[in-house]
């Protein structure tokens, strides 16, 4: 796997092409999350300029004529339109707190949904996995990403809507001239030249503003490119929290890391980057902001507008001025998240060349299936060695088939690229005297139900564990439950008294998530997988060790159990204990990514110079049953 360089330069129509991704992929997350985030924005951008527009109307009308019925008529208006204005954006900022609540389990919801439709091979990759640690890391280290993106177009739309109120507030400052003729230093103030000076000021401001902030983020982005790395080495070590961390005190590499980089050189630049820049804008910003009040201030004096116009011209120049700033800095801070949204968008994007298949997988009510292995040999990714090498059996519904051998000899190998995890890289393997590539991917799929040695129960309740669904039929998924010999257990927890729900299905494995939640031995969470494997009521059914953790003469009674509850059913049996396998029809060995023997049980022991029987020999010791 090759990623690109998330610094690389880019041109602007690039950089905005990233941040427009960014805003369409959280509306594809959460329908109306940019409505809400918009009308809220313009609320509360919109309300300190309704009461400074207001308030000044107010002091004009003091300072001048003081009609009483002019002045109850604005305090109505300032006090019931302020109180309008407040009452939509609390209801606003109410709907959006709620939406800001759900978007980072959205984004894990959604980042979730795409890695499950990843092709398997990006799953397996260890580059891809890290990637996917990086990312995790920088939203919870400093939001960035899709997150930054939320903030900073919130942000980006607040300063523009400022801009616009602060000019429409402020063009009659400029457009308005004394009525008498002022000589000298009051004539140049009340004459249109000293205007367009002003105003020329505060545009240059705008645009140095601008220049500080993109070489401010330039630096911030050099200084901040040196913590990614850091970020995910702390939250890889992290996930680790458990019982090791504890019997072998792991956190202290964490504190390791911790005291010798307790002050690392980026901390020391990112500060000098942001003291330097921020001085600049400062200095800037206050020279601006004196030659405004004292301009504003000499026409107040002469009486080219009231008082209150000058309270008015002092707030919304301030305003506009900090808007700008503000657009400024939005726009370095989005140019610095962009390379997180590339770090993102090639994982989002890695490729799917999977041919998926077009004809559809006949419907047989005998589901009377056959699968062919036609000399199939595979390697993984990134590896010249062969898994499997030349590979060639058969086998029908109904059969039960089991495979064996050591560690490594290909046997999860062989179940990967018969539910097509993969595709081989030699041979092919046939459905029904047909190639499985050419089945639609999504029906050749649903023929199959596995339970793998690292099968997963997660924390939602019983019910849905087993059903994969939180619409469920009951009543199915207590015979799965029971045929799985779950039976006994689901009866004692209907019965437990002091459960505040009655019903077993329904309450939750685990207690991360709930008090009354049910802890499960590894039996029963293997006798849950099993039921799981029922319920999907699959052609065929395969089980790769998920009982490696049981000792022999209990891994044996489960898949002899196993066996009579898919007696209409293929069956494909892995373990490393042949002691388990010997009622399959036939037993499948591998060694070295090759199939060396095929044949019953009894056939493969007697031939006392072939690997079977060389390994039952080996493991016999533990076939007691005392």
């Amino acid at each position: 796997m090759t990623w690109n360089d998330a610094s690389e330069k880019r041109t602007f129509v690039e950089e905005c092409e990233l941040v427009w991704r960014g805003i369409k992929l959280l509306n594809k997350m959460m329908p109306h999350f940019w409505l809400y985030q918009t009308l809220c924005t313009i609320a509360e951008t919109f309300s300190p300029y309704f009461s400074l527009y207001m308030s000044a109307q107010m002091v004009n009308e003091l300072a001048g004529d003081c009609n009483y019925r002019r002045l109850l008529l604005l305090a109505g208006i300032t006090v019931s339109g302020g109180l309008l204005v407040s009452l939509v954006t609390k209801v606003l900022q109410s709907r959006r707190t709620l939406c800001d609540a759900f978007l980072y389990e959205n984004q894990n919801a959604y980042l979730a949904d795409v890695q499950n439709n990843f092709q398997y091979k990006h799953l397996e990759d260890p580059e891809v996995r890290l990637r996917r640690a990086e990312i995790q890391a920088h939203t919870n280290a400093n939001a960035a990403g899709l997150l930054e993106v939320k903030w900073q177009i919130s942000s980006l739309l607040g300063n523009l809507l400022g801009v616009i109120f602060s000019v429409s507030m402020t063009v009659s400052m400029f457009a308005t001239t004394a009525q008498d003729s002022y000589t000298g230093v009051l004539g140049f103030i009340s004459s249109p030249a000293s205007a367009v000076i002003i105003l020329g000021l505060i545009m240059l401001n705008a645009v140095c503003t601008v220049k500080i902030f993109a070489a401010g983020s330039i630096g911030m982005q050099k200084a901040a490119s040196k913590i990614a790395k850091e970020n995910t080495s702390y939250f890889l070590y992290y996930r680790l929290w458990g019982a090791d961390m504890i019997v072998f005190n792991l956190n202290s590499i964490v504190l390791d890391v911790l005291r010798k980089n307790r002050r690392p050189q980026w901390v020391s630049e990112m500060e000098s980057v942001t003291i330097r820049y921020n001085f600049l804008s400062i200095m800037l910003n206050a020279a601006i902001n004196l030659c405004i009040f004292l301009f504003t201030a000499a026409k107040a004096f002469i009486g080219v507008f009231g008082i209150g116009n000058f309270v008015l011209y002092q707030g919304t120049v301030k305003r506009f001025i900090d808007a700008v700033s503000g657009i400024a800095a939005t726009i370095g801070r989005l140019k610095q998240n962009n390379q997180y949204l590339v770090l993102l968008y090639e994982y989002l994007d890695l490729p799917n060349d999977m041919y998926k298949g077009t004809l559809a997988v006949e419907k047989r009510d005998d589901i009377d299936y056959e699968i062919e292995f036609k000399d199939v040999s595979f390697r993984y990714p990134r590896t010249d060695n062969w898994a499997l090498r030349h590979v060639s059996m058969r086998f029908r519904i109904g059969d039960k088939l089991a495979i064996v051998g050591e560690n490594g000899s290909g046997k999860t190998t062989f179940i990967k690229l018969l539910c097509r995890l993969y595709d081989p890289d030699e041979g092919e393997i046939l459905l029904n005297g047909i190639d499985i590539t050419r089945y639609r991917y999504g029906e050749y799929m649903a023929l199959f139900s596995v339970v793998f040695q690292d099968y997963k129960i997660l924390g939602f309740s019983l019910g849905e564990n087993v059903a994969i669904r939180s619409d469920y039929d009951e009543s199915h998924v207590r015979d799965c439950l029971i045929r799985a010999g779950f039976g006994d257990k689901l009866e004692s927890l209907g019965n437990d008294p002091d459960a505040k729900e009655k019903n077993a299905l329904r309450r939750a494995l685990w207690r991360s998530y709930d008090d009354e939640g049910i802890d499960l031995s590894g039996g029963e969470t293997q006798k849950v997988a099993l039921a799981r494997a029922l319920y999907k009521d699959a052609p065929f059914v395969i089980l790769d060790e998920p009982t490696a953790a049981l000792d022999p003469i209990a891994e044996a009674a489960v898949y002899e159990n196993f066996n009579v509850l898919t007696r209409d059913k293929t069956a494909v049996f892995i373990s490393h204990r042949l002691s388990s396998c010997r009622f399959c029809d036939s037993i499948a060995v591998f060694d070295h990514g090759q199939l060396i023997q095929q044949g019953s049980h009894d056939a493969l022991v007697t031939d006392t110079d072939g690997k079977y029987s060389q390994l039952w020999h080996a493991q016999a010791q533990y076939y007691e049953n005392e």
